[in-house]
Parts: structure tokens; sequence; C-alpha cells
């Protein structure tokens, strides 16, 4: 009777969870991750360059939210800045903090992708005629985007697992829904082990789609050189 029981909840779950995994854990992490691009990217892009003050600006930004934990940023924004007038709404405050971390340390990645690309390529683009933002868009980000592929899509699989800390500041993401479950039938262990498995599904798919996406970079660079 306790298995049968334990098994209709299992079963009745799942679809519960599933939903807010894919509505809002999944669109949380895409959105958080396509706007950490755009701040790595600009971190990244200002230290390599050595722009004096914008340099100093980007390495104390990555200091700080680096040195950080990511659940204290989330209270911050959420709860803090209340005091301050400033109200924000869970998702877009979710959505601010996830992208603010992770641009920090996709910062870091991409930087170091791009000092490994040989100086030789940005003087080839000199003397092609190339401005600098044209040598960086067309000859060393591309083979530097390469290079950080794989660290920046482990990146994304581990955002997958870390906006379950949205759960903290009211997202009714995937987590969250279990806790209420949880909450109703005092079903604890089962339950965290079900959406544990769940969040090793979204993984186990990003990360095929990461060895597949790497494959084909390899033999695009085999067939570029």
């Amino acid at each position: 009777m306790v298995n049968e029981r334990l098994w209709n909840i299992l079963i009745d779950s799942f679809g519960k969870i599933i939903v807010p995994g894919l509505t809002m854990t999944i669109p949380l992490t895409v959105i958080s991750f396509a706007l950490a691009l755009v701040i790595a990217v600009a971190a990244a892009l200002v230290q390599f360059a050595d722009v004096r003050g914008f340099k100093q600006a980007a390495r104390f930004y990555i200091w700080v939210i680096r040195g950080t934990p990511l659940l204290v940023q989330l209270f911050v924004i959420f709860y803090g800045l209340p005091n301050l007038g400033v109200v924000i709404d869970p998702f877009p405050a979710a959505v601010i903090v996830f992208s603010i971390n992770e641009g920090a340390y996709c910062a870091e990645t991409i930087r170091a992708a791009l000092e490994s690309v040989p100086a030789g390529q940005l003087e080839a683009g000199y003397c092609s005629g190339m401005s600098y933002m044209q040598t960086m868009r067309r000859i060393v980000l591309p083979q530097a985007m390469r290079t950080a592929f794989p660290p920046l899509s482990n990146s994304l699989i581990a955002m997958v697992k870390d906006t379950s800390l949205a759960a903290n500041i009211t997202v009714t993401e995937m987590f969250m829904v279990t806790q209420r479950i949880v909450a109703r039938t005092y079903e604890p262990l089962a339950l965290y082990i079900e959406v544990g498995l769940i969040y090793l599904l979204f993984s186990t798919v990003l990360t095929k789609l990461q060895r597949a996406g790497e494959r084909r970079l390899n033999v695009h660079g085999k067939q570029g050189g």
C-alpha cells in the first residue's frame, strides 16, 4: 500500500515538476546565459585590449562577483533593493543576477581564450588592411570562441543546476514546485531524487549537444587549417 501510494505520488508529481522545468527553468537559463555572454565578451575584450579605466572596472566587477556567493547576490537584488525603492519581480531579478554572475566567470574564460590566439593573427589582420575591430571580429574572436566553447558549455550546464537557487526568491521553477509537493505529501526523499533526476536529464541533453558542437567545430577547424 505504501509503495503504491509513493509510486502514484511520483507519477502525479512528474508532470507538475517537468512543466515548470520547461517553461521556467530552461527559459531562465537560456535568457540569463545569453545576456551573460554579452557581458562576458565585453569584459574580456576591454581587458584584452588593455583599455585603461574600463579594464580596471572589468577586473573590479569580476573580483566582486566571483568573490561573493550567488545566493547572497540573489538576496541583495530581490530582498535588498526594495529598501532603496527598487522593486524587481522574481523572474527578472533572477535573470539579472544569473547573467551578471555567469558573465563574470565567462569573461575569464573568454579572456583566456583570446590570449591563447597567437599574436601573429592580430598582426596579420593589420597587414591585410583591417582595423582593430575588424581583425577581432573576423579573425581573433572566431578562433577564441572555438577554444572557449567547451568551458562555456560546462558553464551553461552548471547554470541549469544553479537555477534551483531561484526558488529562494519565489521563482516558481521546478525545485520550488517540488518543495511545495513535498510539503503536501511528506515524501522528501523520493521527490527530491525525482527532481534531481530531471536536472540530470536536462544536463545530459546539454552534454550531448556540447559534444555534437565540439565535433562540428573540430571538423570546421580542420577544414580551415
